[in-house]
């Protein structure tokens, strides 16, 4: 996924409610079951970036270690071109946990909205960190032709309505997505998503409301969209997991083996590619809380010290296996959680553990008859700051990702931009 738009925190009745973020639903398809994937903001574009987010309930700066897989290694497998462009990020390859307006002091360009910075196989790589651009090359880029396949932007902390409101964000999100709309190099055969990295509402398990399960308001635009589906709704259940098994499908890559793996696929591609979805029944899907792991703070989530191990030989959604250099890291290994699942839960922590998903005539109920994790490894409420891979992975971010066309495979869009807000 990433495709499209990121704007942080608000509410799904919030956004869906405010002028124009109808103007541009009805310039596109509405998502009306998207989910955020935790809690505060950083945990959502890591997993965006990556296929889980650790554990992590928190906005620190956070190195991931080097042998933790994402979506940039799978662009990589078959050359597809990737960048990030970040409002006021002061130049390209920043690593700084923030920048402040220099003019107001005020907060602008936040590390904990750049997804793929926190990897340690992006920032200790020259090459892939000066990928990780600011929007004043994003429009050098737009102007000279040369925007990458697969693009992540974030607007800064006032346009995206973090230390504003959905009114003042909605607006800038118009009028930067208007003048999108009227650059046919940009518009034409490229799939934007627009979307929030979480709900403002953080909730508990026990309660039903939907802001309370991380529901998020989120839109797909561009040229890529066919014509008789502009202005119409999908229901299909999506994570941010989601963006990374759309991506997947469109240009024929291996998976990560993570939550990506059995994560449902825009549903106007999964046609394409002729991949059936799973249909959930999202009646007490609460995506709102991290899976334990060790990058908890113990705040929204458990603390486990052990990272989690991916897939290795699962048939995922895209249907290209997983990444070789996950493969080789850890095969033999049994995978943390079942991560064929479409939404991620966890049995012993009993997170989403009892709802339904099926296809084809066939229903599994997660952690019934559906494989929950593997072990407790020893859940705790204390945290430890020794955070490193226990195998050595592989090498190799939420806003706007944009995906050009890639030869070889038949994509349904060239293009995939992710515009994540706040």
């Amino acid at each position: 996924m990433p495709l499209g738009a990121h704007i942080p925190v608000q509410d799904y009745d919030n956004a869906a409610n405010d002028t124009n973020q109808q103007w541009l639903a009805s310039k596109g398809i509405t998502l009306t079951n998207y989910y955020g994937t935790g809690h505060p903001s950083q945990p959502n574009y890591v997993a965006a970036a990556s296929g889980d987010n650790y554990g992590m309930d928190n906005d620190n700066f956070h190195d991931i270690p080097a042998n933790v897989s994402t979506i940039a290694d799978l662009l990589n497998t078959k050359g597809i071109s990737w960048g990030e462009y970040q409002e006021h990020m002061p130049f390209p390859g920043f690593q700084g946990y923030n920048f402040s307006n220099q003019v107001t002091y005020a907060n602008d360009y936040m590390r904990k909205h750049n997804p793929l910075v926190s990897f340690d196989s992006i920032s200790s790589n020259d090459t892939a960190l000066r990928l990780i651009k600011n929007f004043t090359t994003f429009y050098n880029d737009l102007d000279n032709h040369v925007l990458p396949q697969w693009a992540f932007i974030t607007p800064n902390m006032t346009n995206d309505a973090h230390d504003t409101n959905i009114t003042f964000g909605s607006q800038w999100l118009r009028g930067f997505v208007s003048e999108l709309m009227n650059n046919t190099y940009f518009w034409d055969n490229t799939l934007l998503l627009l979307t929030f990295d979480e709900t403002e509402t953080y909730g508990v398990p026990s309660r039903e409301e939907y802001a309370e399960r991380n529901r998020v308001f989120s839109v797909l635009l561009g040229g890529a969209v066919p014509e008789h589906l502009v202005g119409t709704e999908d229901d299909t259940v999506y994570t941010h997991y989601s963006t990374i098994a759309t991506a997947s499908a469109n240009w024929g890559l291996p998976s990560l083996g993570r939550w990506d793996c059995g994560a449902n696929i825009i549903q106007f591609v999964a046609d394409k590619v002729g991949y059936t979805n799973w249909d959930v029944d999202n009646t007490h899907l609460f995506v709102n809380v991290s899976l334990p792991g060790p990058l908890s703070e113990a705040d929204y989530s458990q603390y486990r010290p052990t990272w989690p191990i991916p897939a290795t030989n699962a048939s995922c959604s895209a249907g290209y296996g997983v990444l070789p250099a996950v493969v080789d890291a850890y095969q033999g290994q049994e995978p943390t959680y079942n991560y064929t699942s479409p939404f991620p839960y966890d049995a012993p922590y009993g997170l989403n553990v009892g709802t339904s998903y099926s296809r084809n005539g066939t229903t599994y109920v997660s952690g019934v008859n559906a494989t929950g994790v593997i072990g407790d490894d020893s859940l705790s409420n204390s945290t430890s700051s020794s955070a490193s891979a226990s195998s050595s992975a592989v090498f190799t971010g939420a806003a706007v990702p944009e995906m050009r066309a890639a030869g070889g495979a038949s994509v349904a869009a060239a293009g995939l931009v992710a515009l994540f807000g706040l």
